[in-house]
């Protein structure tokens, strides 16, 4: 398997317009990396230029340290599972996997070998004699990947393979692709999608995307807990982090913030004394505030405009004064709220983050 590294790597199409903009990655033989973003970011994109689908327009591509700028994709050493499950109607699950070792006039044996090993990982081998019209849209969707899986290439791409699937199908194939990566530890892969939670689960970091460029690359749980700007916050989490304007009372390294709401807040966060009396943006979680029973023993208050109760939690949208936007709290469980009920919030210091005027994050009190 290989490295994958781009170097200030660009898209400009014929009309001027550039999509991507000086991407640096450097992906690790073995990682499984995930590109996320919402539509439109250049996630795609960035991943047919890696495949060979797409030019590059400015800098480097090199997969395991060969330069691949110029190299047709069938010569990278890569293989792709699409959005669309693009499989032969007319030929079996056998045939469809079998395909293109066949035009590489692969053995017979080496065929049926790679075959039924990749049916046996991907749980096919009951169906490996029937056509793509009967089966569901899941096991279709895990011949794709076992198509990809039998060419032994250097890297899989993985372009939204999940979004033409139903809720109960998306989590049973995201499993399926979860034990794929567990029993092919030296593969790496790269896959594409807009769906925080597949991401989340599946990568080993996250490449987080916005306009062309990257916002935040890191594990999962990094962006979770540390996101480096109010996109990143605000992308990744759900529901997304609150952000409430305020105002630096007090720099150091505890921050004193009054809030939008006319509230005090001391936040464990870093800031220089040049940042006393500017504005800035206070965050906070909905799944890590929690209710009390005064003002004094909060820091925010707000009454209940709306409140949504799924069962094992309770989504409490809140209208705070100063607040263009609603701020969250979810609960567990359920909850003796209603519409109208003022409510006071409380959340552990650290636990509260804290960003610039330019939405950048200050660095946090270790």
């Amino acid at each position: 398997m290989a490295d994958v590294k781009l170097t200030h790597v660009k898209k400009i199409y014929s009309n001027k317009i550039e999509v991507l903009h000086d991407i640096n990655l450097d992906i690790k033989k073995g990682e499984f990396i995930v590109f996320v973003g919402p539509s439109g970011c250049g996630k795609s994109t960035l991943l047919r230029m890696i495949s060979g689908l797409e030019e590059i327009s400015g800098g480097t591509l090199e997969i395991d340290g060969k330069m691949m700028n110029n190299i047709p994709p069938a010569l990278r050493g890569i293989a792709m599972v699409f959005q669309s499950y693009a499989l032969y109607p007319h030929m079996s699950v056998y045939d469809n996997m079998a395909f293109s070792l066949q035009i590489a006039k692969n053995s017979k044996q080496d065929v049926d070998l790679q075959v039924r090993k990749a049916a046996e990982m991907l749980q096919l081998t009951p169906y490996l004699n029937r056509l793509p019209k009967a089966l569901s849209g899941g096991q279709r969707q895990r011949v794709a990947i076992g198509r990809a899986i039998v060419r032994r290439p250097k890297v899989f791409l993985f372009d939204e393979p999940l979004s033409n699937l139903d809720a109960a199908l998306r989590v049973a194939t995201r499993m399926e692709i979860a034990n794929l990566k567990e029993s092919m530890p030296e593969s790496t892969m790269i896959y594409v999608t807009h769906d925080q939670v597949e991401a989340m689960t599946l990568a080993d970091r996250i490449v987080l995307l916005s306009e062309g460029n990257v916002e935040q690359v890191g594990s999962p749980l990094a962006l979770y807990e540390h996101p480096a700007n109010v996109f990143v916050a605000k992308f990744i989490g759900s529901p997304a982090m609150n952000i409430v304007p305020c105002h630096i009372d007090q720099a150091g390294e505890i921050t004193r913030v009054s809030l939008s709401s006319a509230e005090t807040v001391d936040v464990p966060i870093l800031t220089d004394a040049s940042e006393q009396g500017k504005a800035a943006f206070f965050g906070i979680r909905p799944e890590d505030l929690g209710l009390v029973d005064s003002q004094e023993q909060g820091f925010v208050s707000g009454e209940v405009a709306f409140v949504e109760s799924l069962g094992e939690a309770t989504l409490l949208h809140l209208k705070v004064k100063g607040c263009q936007e609603m701020v969250i709290a979810k609960q567990a469980g359920t909850l003796k709220i209603q519409r109208g009920d003022l409510v006071h919030l409380s959340a552990a210091p650290e636990k509260m983050h804290l960003f610039n005027q330019n939405e950048q994050s200050y660095r946090r009190v270790s």
